[in-house]
This record gives C-alpha cells, structure tokens and sequence, in this order.
C-alpha cells in the first residue's frame, strides 16, 4: 500500500542512445540483484536554458520521469530498513517502491566532464542550480551557468516519501509504503511534534514548523484526551500544558475553534502565538517505511551510473557517459548524506561503490529517516528550535573516535572502510554549524578533550564568519532584521564553496589533492570552551551568551539504536543521560572567527560575521535566532562611530574606496593561490565584494 499517489508523466524516450560500456554484464546483474530500479518512465527529452551553449558541454537538455525500484527485506545490505521487514510484498517477495528522478545533462552526453552531480533533495527542492550557479533567478534558472560550464550532467530523485506536494509544485518526492504488523490494521507509537511560527496561525498541520509540505502522521483518534499540548517561551522552560478543552485535533483556518475535526490539523483555542515553543505528544498510526529513501537515492544513482537499460529494454539516458559519481547534500540533505554514508548505503546490491565523491554541506549531525515513524525534515536540533529531536548523536566523526558518554568506539566510515566502498569527502560547513549544531565535533574527541586526525580520504573546511545558508556574492547589504536582533550575515562563501567542488571532481578524476583542511582547532587556541570566547562589548548589540545548542545524551528507550540513529522511540520527550561540553570558534577584537577557510570578505570585513544571532521581542526574546547568522557594520568614518563601539572605522582600516579594492584584491589573488577560489571566479568576487564597500560608506 502506498501513502499517496502520483500524476507522473509517463513514456520512455523516444530515441537511441550510446550502449552501456558495460552492458553485458551490468545487464546480467540487473536481471539477478535484489536490489534494483526495475523500470524506468522517462519523458522525451526538452531543451532547456533557450539552447544557450555551455563551454565545451554545449546544449543542455533536460528528462523527466519515475524510477520503479525494488528491495529483498533479507538482504543484509537492505534489512537494516526500520520496518522493512513489516512492509507489503509484491509477487516476487519485493518490497516496491517509486521516485520521480530529473536528469540535466549536455544534449551530447561525451562533451561534459563525464561526472554526475547527484544531489540529494531538500524537502524535495533542488537546490544546487541556485547554490552554485551565481545570479540564478526564475527567469535565468542557469545564472552564470557555472555547473553547465564544468560539464556536470546533473541528477536528482526524491527520497522523502512524507511530502504531500501542492499540485502543480516542482518538489521531487517518492512512494514509499506503510509498514503493517500482521493481524493488525494499524501500527500505533508515539509521535512528538514541535511548532514554532513567525506568524500567528489559527491552525497547522500536526507536522510543521521545519518540516514544510508534510502533513504528518494522522493522530489515532480525534479525541484528545490521551494527548498533550504544552507551551513554552524559552527551550529550557518548563513545559506548561494546555488544558485539553483549549485545543483540539482540527482547522481552523476557516471555521474557528473548535474548527472542523482533522486527524493531521492541530488548533488551540486562541491559535499559534509567535512568543511560544509549542509541543505536542499524540498516538500516531501508518509509519511509513521513510528508509527505502536511503535505497532510492543508492539504486537510482546505480542504475544510471552502470546499468544500460531497466527490465524492459529502456535506455539508461546516461549509459557509457559516465565515469564518476558525486553526491552532495545542503543542510538537511547534508545530513541526510552523513546517514546514507554512516550506514553503508554507498554500496549497491551487486557491491559497487555507487558514489566515488561526497560533498555534505552544512550538515554536521545526522538525520533520522531510518526511525519508525520518521520525522526526516526536521532540523535535528538548533539553541531554540527542534534541540531534542534525533540526530545529533555520536559518532559524528568520519575517522573512529571515543564517546566516553556511550562508551563507544565508532566512526561514519565504519561500514564502507568493511566493504570498501568509502568515497573521496569534502566536508564544508559555516559558523552556525558550530553554534547550533555541534560543528566542532566532527573534528574532535566527543569529550572534547583533543583534536583528531581526519581520515586521508577526507577533507573538513570551516567557512569561518558566516550563517547557515550563505549570502548571495552578488546582492546588496542586508537591510531588514527580521525576527532577530541583528541584521543577517552578508559573508558569502559562494565562490569558495564552487572551488572546493571542482576540487573534489578532480580529486575523483585524477587524484589531485584538494587544499589542505582548514577549520578551528584546540591545538591552535582557535577552538574555545563558550566562556573563552572573546567577543567584544559592542553598545546596543546582544552578545552570544547562552545562545549556543548544547549537545545531550538521551535516552529514547530500549528500541532506539542512537550509533546507528535508527529504531523505535518510546521515550517522549527523550530523557537526558549526559551532556557534552561545547567548543566554539575563537574571535579577533572585531568579533571575527581568527581561524578556519577565512573568505574574502572575512579577511577584508566591513563589519562583524557571526554565526549566530538573537531572536528579538516577540519571538521569545534572548535565544538564538535559528540558522541565521549577524553582520555588524563598522562605522564608515570616526566621527559617525558610536559611542561603545570599541571597533575601527571603514575609513581608518582602508582610507578610500580604492584602498579597499586593493586590500581586496590581494586576498584574492591568495585564495586563488590557495585553491580556495578559482581563477575564472576571482573578477567576479572581487566587483561583488568591492561592490557591498561602496554600499556600507566608503568613498
């Protein structure tokens, strides 16, 4: 049974394609593995970008369809699916499942740079399009067409199978089924379920806040007496509840409370307020076997990248073009990349490495798709917002490290270094990963008491001073606040980010080593208890105190496996075992981070970068305003330096305009030096850093 149905187009494409350099065998495989996509429905293909030509990849076109995959509940590499073995069989003992899939790839396939960009959907958006390609907009999708000018020929598929798309929408989603117990119409647990709006709202769907487009586990019963619903101002308030008269399983966004019965809605008397954590704990039933998303993204990626056609004679688009394979992962697809690695997904059903590359951004934890009754667009945990959910437990290291809280040696390579299969993997992150999500242990011991070694096939760089999702190279300062106390981070890691990806494709084409890693060490003093940090008393502005995600060891019962984030939960809200110190980036009197991939606008600032800011009132004041970061202007000249600003003025750190665009362009020329900035890039960084210095005052 599956939880939704699909519209998708169907018919294959219509016209001849290279053979597969390894079609006999591939082929022989196919028709014997386990686990595979068994037929693939594709659109002919359509011209996208008006024809506009790439470097030597020429026209891009670009396929639309469903991939139809298929796995054996018994094999090992598959039955560490939560719930795999409770969900409906086809006639070959199979458990079935479909994805919609996109492919953008030079009309003439030899002309790229033989690489596939498979990236893993966020919450069904594909993101690497804008990411990458500078100046993408609705109208100009290709931007500058930086991912078109490499070569990639670029891959998505859904794999979170909770998403319940509006019609019409372009989000990228799959059909995974429910899991069934025998002899039991439904399987029953418990569901906890946070809100946190920055708008009032009457009613929301009983799955909110991070996780959009998702409606959530329908509640067993509309009666709300075996539920709770609390609210609280601060994370670590107390959780006071609401009666139960005062809410109710319902919409009301038309009809007021108590609105009209929903199984998926959620209404409290007076609505949703902006001031309150919301928290709700309910009897859910129909878990949805989230994991096969795992399967998805590994059988997709191996079927295009060896097989020459699915069951029926299809054509691989891609067959015989092909010769490495790149993942990479923004945010919550980051995480979601650390969990398919840590779990050995890289491995597919005949023993392949799938992916030779991998590039998870801004994910520093992991997410919790392999859980019964997954919440899989959840944040995994920020100061304020979603701290408790899975994700953030050990290990969070590639290479094996000691957990002296669990007792336990591990590593996210443990799997694939068994089975051989590990990939090339440059890890990036921004500041805010290390204020709210545990960032600095990725590189150290979980105690916190010693750098580690990264393992030779990885690389960890810092994009030092900047917030979770970056700043655009080419937009103007930040002008508006929003729900927080400071303007947000204008420090762009863009150009440097491009860098490191044509590092890693040359890395996997060639074995050029990429730069050397470069993040915030205990060994250099750059790595810091809270306490250490040294940022400066600026008149008007909040300091970090207290706004930091502390990391905890909970206890979520006997059914939960945390090493391997997977299992059951029984115990709502988790108990908390043990807490793990924090270590965060140590700052210059500026309050700029002293270490790490320093960009060019970091090393040549026209304010403060953090990776934090403070929600202001109204939005439960003082905790940290989640994933956004600060940007604090300097003065441009003495006279309109305020008083308590201990910090230099534009005009006294660079004299003029001009002053500025050479200190400009001699970071530059050393990042390109560097590899951290290509070459081709560096004109463009330069006018947009240059650019936003005319902008703060400088004449």
């Amino acid at each position: 049974m599956s939880v939704m149905q699909f519209a998708f187009p169907q018919g294959p494409i219509a016209r001849a394609l290279i053979a597969a350099i390894f079609a006999g065998s591939v082929a022989g495989f196919a028709q014997s593995a386990d686990a595979r996509i068994t037929r693939i429905a594709l659109n002919p293909p359509t011209v996208v970008f008006g024809g506009a030509s790439f470097g030597t990849a020429g026209v891009y076109e670009r396929i639309d369809g469903v991939a139809y995959g298929e796995v054996d509940p018994k094999d090992p590499l598959d039955a560490q699916i939560q719930d795999i073995g409770l969900a409906p069989l086809d006639s070959s003992g199979r458990v079935a499942y479909s994805t919609q899939v996109v492919i953008l790839r030079p009309v003439q396939l030899n002309q790229g740079n033989a690489t596939m960009l498979f990236e893993i959907v966020n919450r069904g958006n594909m993101l690497n399009p804008a990411f990458f390609n500078v100046g993408s907009t609705a109208l100009t999708p290709q931007g500058d067409g930086f991912l078109e000018n490499q070569g990639f020929t670029l891959v998505w598929a859904g794999w979170q199978a909770d998403l319940t798309p509006p019609i019409g929408s372009s989000l990228l989603t799959m059909s995974a089924p429910v899991a069934r117990a025998e002899g039991e119409d439904h399987i029953y647990g418990i569901v906890r379920s946070e809100f946190i709006v920055s708008n009032p709202a009457p009613s929301l769907n009983i799955l909110d806040d991070s996780s959009s487009n998702t409606l959530g586990y329908p509640t067993a019963s509309l009666n709300n007496s075996n539920a709770t619903l609390t609210w609280r101002v601060h994370q670590n308030d107390p959780r006071v509840p609401i009666a139960n008269s005062d809410w109710a399983f319902a919409d009301c966004s038309i009809v007021p409370f108590p609105g009209v019965p929903n199984p998926q809605k959620v209404c409290p008397r007076n609505g949703f307020d902006t001031n309150h954590i919301y928290e709700l704990l309910y009897t859910a039933k129909n878990p949805i076997v989230m994991g096969l998303g795992l399967a998805a993204i590994r059988d997709v990626a191996s079927f295009l990248r060896y097989s020459a056609t699915d069951d029926q004679g299809t054509p691989n688009p891609l067959a015989g073009g092909i010769r490495f394979a790149l993942l990479n992962g923004i945010s919550q697809s980051g995480r979601l990349l650390r969990t398919f690695l840590e779990l050995g997904f890289n491995q597919d059903e005949v023993l392949r490495q799938v992916f030779d590359g991998m590039q998870p951004h801004i994910g520093s934890v992991r997410n919790y798709i392999n859980v019964r009754f997954s919440q899989p667009g959840r944040l995994a945990g920020t100061q304020h917002t979603e701290q408790q959910y899975p994700g953030p437990e050990g290990p969070l290291t590639y290479g094996p490290s000691f957990d002296r809280f669990t007792g336990k040696t591990s590593g996210l390579l443990d799997r694939c270094s068994t089975s051989h299969t590990c990939p090339l993997i440059v890890h990036t992150m921004s500041d805010t990963e290390y204020w709210e999500a545990s960032g600095a242990f990725d590189t150290v011991e979980a105690d916190g008491s010693a750098d580690l070694q990264i393992p030779n096939n990885v690389r960890i760089y810092q994009f030092s001073g900047t917030q979770h999702g970056g700043f655009p190279p080419v937009a103007s300062l930040p002008g508006s606040t929003g729900i927080c106390e400071q303007l947000p981070n204008a420090n762009s890691y863009t150009y440097n980010i491009r860098a490191l990806l044509v590092a890693l494709q040359r890395w996997v084409a060639t074995g050029r080593q990429p730069p050397s890693s470069r993040y915030s060490t205990l060994a250099r003093g750059s790595l810091v208890a809270p306490s250490a940090v040294q940022f400066p008393t600026i008149a008007g502005v909040t300091g970090p105190n207290g706004i930091w995600n502390t990391r905890a060891v909970y206890d979520r019962g006997s059914r939960y496996n945390p090493a391997d984030v997977s299992g059951v939960i029984t115990v709502e809200p988790p108990r908390p075992v043990a807490q793990y110190p924090t270590l965060l980036p140590q700052v210059d009197a500026d309050g700029n981070d002293i270490d790490g991939l320093r960009t060019l606008t970091l090393q040549v600032p026209l304010g403060t970068y953090t990776g934090w800011n403070v929600r202001r009132a109204g939005f439960s004041q003082g905790d940290s305003c989640d994933l956004t970061g600060s940007f604090i202007p300097f003065a441009a000249t003495p006279l309109l330096r305020a008083a308590g600003d201990p910090r230099r003025s534009l005009s006294e750190r660079y004299g003029t305009l001009a002053g500025y665009r050479t200190a400009v362009t001699a970071a530059a020329d050393e990042l390109v030096e560097q590899g951290l900035l290509l070459r081709s890039d560096e004109a463009a960084a330069i006018a947009s850093v240059v650019t936003l210095g005319g902008e703060a005052g400088l004449k």
